[in-house]
């Protein structure tokens, strides 16, 4: 089989990307080795950041303008006036919160994120907040910021392409053939059934796997050194929760954020990353719990969450290696390979249109005779990847809540 691009990897990147090239009338496969989304997709927290979280810690670069052109991108495809259509792809909420800790040192970060940014943000009276919140000292700020259900947005995306995708064995079922580093000629696949070989003639190959693109660029023969991992370890509750997607700052820095969404028995399920989630990296499980609590009861003081269930789950940001917070989508191209590194949903969009630069030339300069616009790729028998499950379905042991002092106990 011939196909102009072959893209490894089937989180939002990837299948934005599947779809944008289809579109446009390019042969394309995706293949994925686990479920679609599965990792750092599924896991994440579906904010549509327009620069309340990445530009808070760098609030004045030139990038925060880029940045937050973004949720205008997203509000349109959710709209279903801008493709890719994503309709269909649930949104938890329309907006966010943003507030302060006690620190008098957060108020500049609320003044970057509402001016120094360009957020749509609006300061609300105490009448306005949420239950929740009413409790928080100093102002609270409702900025234009989506938060959509990452596993609807990847069921949206993937379903018009099923036949596109295919589910491939990385360990056993996959060889990547290259006539020198960073050149790929052929990539078999093995059937897992009938032990069959599939022979993909790639034009380009585009790496859009997040953690796993330092392992596939060894198999072309690149650095892997090249791939950074920066894990996060988060926290969810979950049980008689309110409804809440925000962010609590600290000076410069996002201290915790919040989102919400309902879990498959009809509780309310929180997921916290921010500074929490960076923090929590050395820590085990009890003692992330432990100093999670802490964290809630300081931020949202007056709320009760002896009732709550906790658990934590892992995940790795992956990057080109030049800092931990890039400003910008980051895309590398050696021969016909090209990897693609964001490391936040929001920067998807800008991440494709960078791809989709880069690629097509390569496909029409080194492959003419397979670039159509008017080729179809043939019916395949393979197996294909379901949608990954949202992370509180996957967790087997929740812990119920202890006394914060009991927690702190053990953790030390």
């Amino acid at each position: 089989m011939q196909s102009d691009v072959v893209i490894f990897g089937g989180g939002a990147a990837g299948l934005w990307l599947l779809d944008e090239l289809t579109r446009r009338g390019t042969t394309c496969l995706l293949l994925e080795t686990g479920e679609l989304g599965q990792g750092r997709t599924a896991g994440s927290q579906g904010s549509i950041h327009g620069g309340s979280n990445d530009t808070l810690e760098a609030p004045m670069t030139g990038s925060a303008t880029g940045i937050c052109e973004l949720p205008g991108v997203w509000k349109a495809c959710l709209d279903g006036t801008r493709q890719p259509d994503l309709s269909s792809t649930h949104i938890r909420s329309d907006c966010s919160y943003v507030w302060q800790s006690e620190s008098v040192s957060s108020r500049p970060g609320v003044i970057d994120a509402q001016v120094g940014l360009h957020v749509a943000a609006e300061s609300i009276s105490p009448e306005q907040r949420p239950d929740v919140l009413r409790d928080c000292p100093g102002t609270v700020t409702r900025i234009d910021e989506q938060v959509v259900s990452p596993v609807s947005l990847l069921a949206n995306l993937s379903a018009p392409h099923t036949d596109r995708i295919l589910k491939i064995d990385a360990l056993g079922g996959l060889d990547i053939v290259c006539g020198q580093p960073g050149q790929v000629s052929a990539i078999l696949l093995t059937h897992p059934k009938s032990k069959e070989t599939l022979m993909i003639e790639p034009s380009t190959v585009v790496l859009t796997a997040g953690a796993g693109n330092a392992e596939l660029r060894s198999s072309a023969g690149l650095s892997a050194a090249a791939i950074k991992r920066s894990p996060l370890h988060m926290v969810m509750l979950r049980g008689p929760l309110p409804r809440l997607n925000g962010h609590c700052v600290d000076g410069a820095r996002t201290r915790v954020t919040i989102t919400s969404d309902r879990n498959s028995l009809g509780q309310t399920v929180w997921q916290l990353g921010g500074q929490l989630a960076e923090d929590g990296v050395p820590m085990d499980e009890s003692a992330l719990i432990a100093h999670a609590r802490h964290e809630l009861e300081t931020v949202i003081p007056g709320f009760d969450f002896s009732r709550v269930e906790w658990a934590t789950y892992r995940v790795d940001r992956a990057q080109a290696e030049n800092g931990l917070h890039p400003e910008s989508v980051q895309v590398l191209r050696e021969g016909n390979v090209v990897t693609g590194s964001p490391t936040k949903l929001a920067l998807v969009p800008q991440l494709v249109a960078s791809l989709v630069e880069t690629i097509t030339p390569i496909a029409e300069n080194q492959a003419p005779a397979t670039y159509s616009a008017a080729k179809q790729l043939e019916p395949i028998d393979w197996p294909r990847p379901y949608v990954a499950l949202p992370p509180w379905e996957t967790v087997s042991i929740w812990h119920r809540a202890l006394e914060t002092a009991t927690l702190l106990q053990r953790a030390a």
